[in-house]
């Protein structure tokens, strides 16, 4: 195979006519339903996982700071998620918006990840509900279990201290309950997670009686900052990692199919729950802080053991089944997402066929479920919480990027006009740029893909430099930073000097492109602080992922039978845009 039949097949987008809502599965969910599925998955995330940990380990009282970058970035992102929502009222959450936005092999890569951090997420939501009914029993389990099996973490570093059972067994349990169907599991996760609401609400004003600012002020022994503890690259560290608890509004996505009126409800029960929980985050985050200093925070039952330590046992008490209601829910939601996400990549051909089985009586894809639930549970039955934690955010800020970028791209490609019986000049530049003739030759949106490849490359490079302190390293460093800077304005400017298309849209993004290239950059400034080790589990975690993909998924792609017919003669501009009225864009370069 030749490299431009190669490029021309993992670039091809997916064929989803504007408007198109049929689904095997059973459209049945309200806008609160929505709603609270994504609070749950959140809030369950989001202070009972990562707060304890994050607080000990990485950013220290600057938490509150940290959740609300990334909340913003998480906010930029909504905007970009709404107008897809609108614009493709399909499930798949962002692997389906980047299949018809910039192609499929960067769909296979989004949704591939994405599917790992549902299982990360679930597994590590799992770990620490186990943690916190282990604390409520006075370690009980964890003692028993280390008497009969030793510590496991001898073994590995990446393993926890034993092999958590009961974190299985409850991985097993939720998976069942999710197979009951949609309404089902809903349902059950509303009612835990109104129950959540009130003990956040009963936490945060019972946990302000302790407050002592003083942890919050002045130095410690050491001459840090009491809230900066780990500097300012702590705080950003701390938000690239609180961004996963974000995870529960791209779940909201994949509810997409299952909504009664998904254009609708999808933007509605975006910005709803993320108010809440952002709202919520901070409060709760600011309340621990303020209870204890941060190097004595539990990193697995932080608010119980934060209110033993002063004395509080009934509150103890009733933040551990509080936390133990909230994990609950936000297992209900990453394992209700996790299963449509394989399901929307295998019943477009990427993955195999066998997964895209749906149970004909709960309309839940069953097969799917059992596989991943099933790897789900092995990973929480061995690995470390913390290990978990320093795996996850990376899926989920690329899949957020993407998307991003794909606002930007189906911003500036021909549309065509019904009324006029035309196209518009969407993609066409609006003047001449010196030196640049060759640029008109190009059809109409096609530069837009150059100018977005120079921007999240400089983006990447300028987050290097400042992670690294280029900015006060060798001249060579100072300039290598500066020219970075000044290819991402370029490149902006680039963009704008596009026209943009008039599709209309029940809801667009504001401000294009600078909200979602603001977007872009908030997300890659907090991926290029991510340890590692993160990075590391990316490379393993995409090379499994390209055997399976070229290994099978290029052959069986939905878009293959298409392939011939659509790609056979050489990109012209009607192929361009009629692809536009397809509603998938244009072909990716």
């Amino acid at each position: 195979m030749c490299f431009s039949a190669l490029r021309e097949r993992v670039f091809r987008l997916k064929n989803l006519p504007a408007g198109e809502i049929a689904t095997p599965l059973r459209r049945c969910l309200s806008t609160f339903d929505i709603t609270l599925l994504g609070v749950g998955h959140m809030i369950g995330a989001g202070i009972y996982v990562l707060t304890g940990s994050v607080v000990r380990n990485t950013a220290g009282p600057s938490i509150i700071l940290s959740f609300l970058l990334a909340g913003f970035a998480s906010l930029l992102s909504a905007l970009c998620y709404a107008e897809f929502g609108a614009r493709f009222p399909k499930a798949g959450s962002a692997y389906t918006y980047t299949y018809v936005g910039v192609g499929e092999l960067w769909a296979f890569v989004i949704g591939w990840n994405i599917i790992l951090e549902h299982m990360l997420g679930a597994a590590a939501v799992a770990r620490s509900w186990s943690g916190y009914l282990d604390s409520l029993l006075g370690n009980v389990i964890s003692n028993s279990t280390i008497a009969r099996t030793g510590h496991l973490h001898e073994a590995s570093s990446f393993f926890g201290d034993y092999p958590d059972l009961l974190a299985f067994l409850l991985i097993v349990l939720v998976a069942f309950f999710v197979a009951l169907g949609s309404k089902v599991s809903t349902n059950f996760n509303s009612f835990l997670t109104i129950l959540n609401i009130g003990i956040v609400v009963i936490v945060v004003f019972y946990g302000i009686t302790f407050a002592d600012f003083s942890l919050w002020s002045g130095v410690d022994e050491k001459g840090n900052s009491r809230f900066f503890p780990y500097g300012v690259s702590g705080m950003f560290a701390g938000a690239a990692s609180c961004f996963f608890a974000y995870i529960g509004f791209d779940g909201l996505a994949t509810a997409g199919e299952e909504a009664k009126d998904p254009a609708r409800s999808i933007p509605i029960a975006t910005f709803s729950s993320m108010t809440i929980v952002t709202l919520s985050y901070v409060l709760m985050s600011a309340s621990l802080t303020l209870m204890i200093p941060y190097n004595m925070v539990h990193p697995t039952a932080a608010f119980s053991d934060a209110f033993t330590m002063r004395g509080a046992e009934f509150a103890s008490y009733a933040v551990s089944v509080g936390a133990l209601f909230g994990m609950t829910t936000s297992l209900v939601g990453g394992m209700f997402a996790l299963p449509r996400c394989v399901f929307s990549m295998a019943d477009d051909g990427l993955l195999f066929s066998s997964l895209a089985s749906v149970n004909p009586k709960t309309q839940v894809p069953t097969q799917a479920l059992l596989i991943f639930g099933f790897l789900t549970a092995i990973i929480a039955l061995l690995f470390d919480i913390t290990t978990l934690v320093e795996f996850l955010s990376i899926g989920t800020l690329l899949a957020y990027s993407i998307v991003s970028a794909c606002v930007i791209v189906l911003r500036y490609q021909p549309a065509y006009n019904v009324d006029e019986g035309q196209f518009d000049n969407g993609g066409k530049l609006r003047f001449s740029i010196p030196f640049c003739g060759f640029l008109d030759k190009l059809q109409p949106g096609h530069s837009i893909y150059y100018g977005m490849s120079v921007m999240i490359a400089s983006m990447f490079f300028s987050g290097l430099g400042f992670s690294s302190g280029y900015l006060y390293g060798t001249v060579l460093c100072q300039i290598f930073l500066l020219v970075n800077i000044a290819l991402i304005i370029l490149s902006f400017l680039f963009i704008c000097a596009h026209y943009p298309n008039n599709t209309p849209l029940d809801f667009k993004v504001p401000l294009v492109p600078l909200i979602p290239a603001l977007s872009l950059l908030i997300n890659t400034l907090m991926m290029v602080h991510l340890a590692w080790i993160t990075w590391l589990r990316l490379v393993v975690w995409m090379s499994i992922g390209f055997v399976i993909y070229f290994g099978y998924g290029i052959h069986h792609s939905k878009e293959e039978v298409q392939d011939a017919e659509k790609f056979s003669k050489s990109s012209t501009y009607e192929s361009v845009v009629s692809g536009v009225v397809a509603g998938a864009g244009t072909t990716s370069p």
